[in-house]
């Protein structure tokens, strides 16, 4: 059985980023900056000549464009995509929107670092009617009011990213076939939860740059990824 590779990449810089502003489901655009990392992370995977045979998304557009520049530099841009909900970033409930210093002037920053860092920890959630509130909407038509959040803590992030996981990441590669994630900061850190047999309190501490692509190898047929990069 020959090698196979796994890619996670969050997207590029976008907009919330660079406002420092709490993303969540807020379907933000990338910034010039992420368009330029997206660009830069298809030439670090073409450097690398990797075997790869399907790329997944969130349906978040800063993934999605995040996606396209990749694949568009790294001369696949023809490879299989699909986008589900299940990969979005985390839901940060009514703090979605919000800059992270107002959140921290409001709430308290130690409130805030726990909500951020914390594994249980779920910000203040959306009311009802409130117009952030994705329940509804186009990407997500068809899903129930309970998978579509209010708010969520990275636990329950977790739970939603290790379902597609399992689902439809890992029997890919168990196939043989070579997969590119293009997620976001939590969405990966969920992930490399899994892969890298990591804790709640370990996890605290992990970070996920932007547009830089974090390579994992793996025997194909087997559940345990190595990772290529330094944490």
């Amino acid at each position: 059985m020959r090698s196979t590779t796994l890619v996670l990449l969050r997207h590029g810089s976008s907009i919330a980023n660079e406002g420092r502003c709490f993303g969540g489901w807020d379907d933000v655009p990338l910034a010039e900056s992420g368009v330029a990392q997206a660009r830069l992370a298809g030439e670090q995977l073409k450097e690398l000549n990797l075997q790869l045979d399907l790329c997944v998304t969130s349906v978040l557009r800063r993934a999605i464009w995040t996606a396209w520049h990749c694949l568009d530099t790294l001369g696949q841009p023809w490879m299989r995509t699909a986008a589900d909900w299940r990969l979005n970033e985390r839901h940060y409930g009514a703090l979605q929107g919000m800059k992270k210093a107002e959140a921290a002037a409001i709430y308290g920053a130690e409130q805030v670092h726990r909500w951020r860092r914390g594994f249980n920890d779920r910000p203040p959630l959306l009311l009802p009617g409130d117009l952030r509130d994705s329940f509804g909407a186009p990407p997500y038509a068809g899903l129930s009011r309970e998978e579509v959040p209010m708010g969520e803590s990275l636990q329950d992030t977790q739970s939603r990213v290790l379902a597609y996981w399992h689902t439809v990441v890992r029997p890919a590669l168990q196939r043989g076939r070579g997969v590119l994630v293009v997620a976001h900061g939590n969405s990966i850190r969920a992930l490399l939860m899994e892969l890298e047999h990591l804790n709640a309190q370990e996890i605290a501490s992990v970070e996920v740059a932007n547009g830089v692509p974090i390579v994992f190898d793996a025997q194909a047929g087997t559940t345990e990824f190595v990772r290529r990069n330094s944490r």
